[in-house]
């Protein structure tokens, strides 16, 4: 191991780091590696085209014919570009995407070959559902599963080393029905907020006939050197440094954040952003982030749905591209202890088919009435259904991240700004229920002066807050970096939708009464003030004192995944997800026992890989060098050198022994603990045994890893140092 240690830093000095050549111009190369569009328009005869624009924008089922038109028009374009194959591109609760690839060549009857590729195919394959994740909706002898297209994400290609392949993004379903993947419940989040947003926005424009939730998510990413990674089996098998002792200089000064971009890292991030403006992904910034070799990548807003397929391939893109450049792409969220981990903020807002942003202030009192209401329900909807986000976004790599200090904690909270927050308190103190139309307008103007036109620029920005207020949009900062945004975005769209949907009937109860229209609704968004006000935060949510606090205000602080993923089980989630059709009972049940089972295996893997780490790499190290000092001892004695000549070594080597000892211990103890837990049958219990049991192992394990590591012989030690990982040369 020593050997392929120095190996690996040897290889440092071989990297070329050279910029490819690329077009200058991003908007030649932006989009041509996808069926959209000019190209859409290109290809498609108006009957077709005009049908596929209809299902994308109002969800119609397209007829046979239709798809017939549709897939030939595809098939032309993609093998004018090359394309062999075809795949249908899907979002498995692996975690992952997936593919099976297709060919269009196939054989006739009388011998004859052909390039063919019809509606059938474009519109459904049949993977194997028992072999992906599924909690027990099939059994392993049932097997059938269906992929169908999802005609609002367009069709692209993706160039693989000599090959490229035409892939169309599908839905992922059992035979009997039930999702299977992400991308089903996103789509049903999506219908039911749009139909809840369209119904209480024509209280104000009756214009409004679609509602679009949109999405700009920011990529943090950790580099690392391939050959250092390769000589790291933690970062390989696990995604993190199970042990490791921190740098003298890792962030203190935080002199990375915002810097000169490396020219590694610059040459890297300049060809997987000329892969991704081809997938007509719109990345908009690059730069360095707080810990060293940490970067960020972000793009402009787009749809949901869009915006959730085009994370996902970008993360595969990543991987791809960092391997040509021999770099190895971290997505953990906490790869390195001591240091920032890595996040996906979620900036999530809604806009209306008259191109008004729901969750941005406007000129006139009645527009920002219109915002004042979209704005309350949202924090109503996080107040009530706080567990749920936070279910949403537990991990056992997101454990590591929240709460630390670059990242929201555990308690949900909302922060509002001072403005806004103003304007909450004003709206609470002065509408009750007589309410005649002097204070109406007074209400709409002092609205109008409180809220400004620019309030990107009076809202400053809470980095400690899980769900901020950030000028039009909010952002959910708590979402882990390699999660699937679809996860978040599910759980998010879904209860701003019931939240809506329970204020229209709540304002037309009223309306009903004889209120008029806008009383109606100020009366109800004071009640949903007073109602979620415990959830606002504008302070630090890193401060032990809000966590006194928030257990004061009955907030939760879950900082375990198992404990965490129960609200998708309760009751209240229950009904929730049945009544806005995202999700049956039988689904929910399924993505509960399928977390936790992920949860297990990711924790019994990297139990394995600490384990292995100490009995074969760390203990033979520290023994070497033990027996050295040992040696090295004994020698200055038989020279005649005194005790105090040999007062340091011994003092060391006592230290190193007693570390070893403790090691060895500790890992005999987690093997019997962990051979325990797995008799047990419940998943549930198994994770949080896991949890509680095993991970204090890991802390222990780590710890005196940690001290070795500072007192062994650097040219001993087997595993690449700290040090060496973090920074790119």
């Amino acid at each position: 191991m020593q050997s392929l240690r120095f190996t690996a830093l040897e290889g440092l000095a071989g990297v070329d780091s050279k910029l490819t050549e690329h077009n200058g111009k991003i908007t030649e190369v932006f989009g041509s590696n996808v069926f959209a569009g000019r190209i859409v328009r290109e290809y498609l005869s108006d009957e077709a085209y005009k049908s596929l624009m209809n299902s994308i924008k109002n969800g119609t089922k397209l007829e046979r014919k239709m798809a017939e038109q549709i897939a030939s028009g595809m098939k032309a374009w993609a093998m004018k570009k090359g394309v062999t194959h075809y795949t249908h591109w899907f979002q498995p609760l692996t975690g992952t995407t997936a593919e099976k690839h297709d060919s269009f060549f196939t054989l006739k009857s009388d011998g004859s070959a052909l390039e063919t590729f019809d509606g059938d195919a474009l519109v459904q394959q049949e993977p194997d559902a028992s072999s992906f994740p599924n909690g027990g909706l099939r059994a392993t002898f049932e097997a059938r599963g269906y992929t169908a297209w999802d005609p609002s994400s367009p069709a692209f290609i993706l160039e693989q080393g000599y090959g490229k392949t035409l892939c169309i993004p599908t839905i992922f379903v059992s035979y009997t029905g039930e999702s299977l993947d992400y991308k089903a419940p996103l789509l049903k989040a999506l219908a039911a907020i749009d139909k809840a947003a369209v119904d209480v926005c024509n209280y104000f424009d009756k214009n409004v006939t679609k509602v679009t939730p949109t999405l700009g998510w920011e990529q943090e990413y950790f580099l690392v050197d391939e050959n250092l990674a390769n000589a790291r089996p933690d970062l390989i098998m696990t995604g993190r440094t199970v042990v490791g002792h921190a740098p003298s200089k890792g962030q203190q000064l935080e002199d990375h954040y915002f810097g000169s971009i490396p020219e590694r890292a610059y040459a890297y991030m300049r060809d997987f952003e000329e892969e991704a403006y081809k997938l007509g992904i719109p990345l908009r910034t690059r730069h360095n982030e707080v810990a060293p070799s940490q970067f960020e990548c972000a793009p402009i807003f787009e749809e949901v749905n869009i915006a959730v397929d085009h994370n996902s391939l970008l993360m595969d893109i990543m991987n791809k591209v960092g391997k040509r450049h021999k770099l190895k792409v971290l997505l953990h969220e906490k790869p390195f202890a001591g240091i920032n981990g890595s996040g996906k903020h979620n900036n999530w807002s809604m806009a209306t088919d008259t191109g008004v942003n729901l969750l941005a202030p406007g000129k006139t009192p009645k527009t920002n009435l219109m915002f004042l209401t979209f704005f309350v329900n949202t924090i109503k909807a996080v107040h009530d259904y706080a567990d749920l986000l936070r279910a949403s976004i537990a991990s056992p790599s997101n454990d590591f991240r929240l709460g630390a200090n670059e990242a929201p904690p555990a308690i949900i909270s909302v922060f509002s700004g001072k403005y806004l927050y103003e304007v909450l308190q004003e709206v609470k103190t002065r509408v009750n229920n007589k309410f005649d139309e002097q204070d109406e307008a007074i209400l709409k103007l002092d609205l109008h002066r409180h809220i400004p036109e620019l309030m990107l620029d009076n809202t400053d920005r809470n980095r400690t807050s899980p769900f901020a207020f950030t000028g039009n949009k909010f952002e959910f900062r708590a979402v882990g970096s390699s999660a699937n945004c679809a996860s978040a975005m599910t759980v998010l769209n879904t209860i701003v939708a019931k939240t809506l949907a329970d204020f229209k009937v709540e304002v037309d109860g009223l309306i009903e009464k004889g209120e008029k229209k806008e009383i109606a609704i100020m009366q109800t968004l004071r009640k949903y003030i007073v109602d979620s006000e415990k959830v606002l935060f504008e302070g630090d949510g890193y401060s032990e004192e809000w966590e006194k606090e928030a257990a004061k205000r009955g907030l939760e602080n879950i900082k375990t995944t198992p404990k965490a993923l129960d609200a998708l089980v309760t009751p209240k989630a229950t009904k929730l997800f049945t009544e806005t059709g995202v999700y049956n009972e039988k689904e929910l049940h399924a993505r509960h026992e399928i977390l936790l089972e992920d949860y297990v295996k990711k924790v019994q893997i990297e139990a394995r890989v600490i384990g292995d780490l100490a009995t074969n790499n760390i203990l033979p190290s520290a023994i070497s060098y033990l027996n050295e000092l040992i040696s090295n001892i004994r020698g200055l004695k038989e020279i005649g050198l005194g005790e105090d000549s040999v007062k340091a070594q011994k003092q060391i080597a006592t230290k190193i022994s007693e570390h070893i000892n403790v090691i060895s211990e500790n890992v005999q103890a987690m093997i019997e603990a962990r051979k325990v837990i797995n008799k047990l049958t419940d998943s549930r219990q198994k994770a949080i045994d896991y949890c509680e049991k095993i991970k204090p192992y890991f802390d222990v394990i780590r710890y005196h890893s940690d001290k070795l590591e500072f007192l062994v012989d650097d040219k001993k030690w087997a595993l690449p140092k700290y040090r060496e990982l973090l920074f790119l040369r």
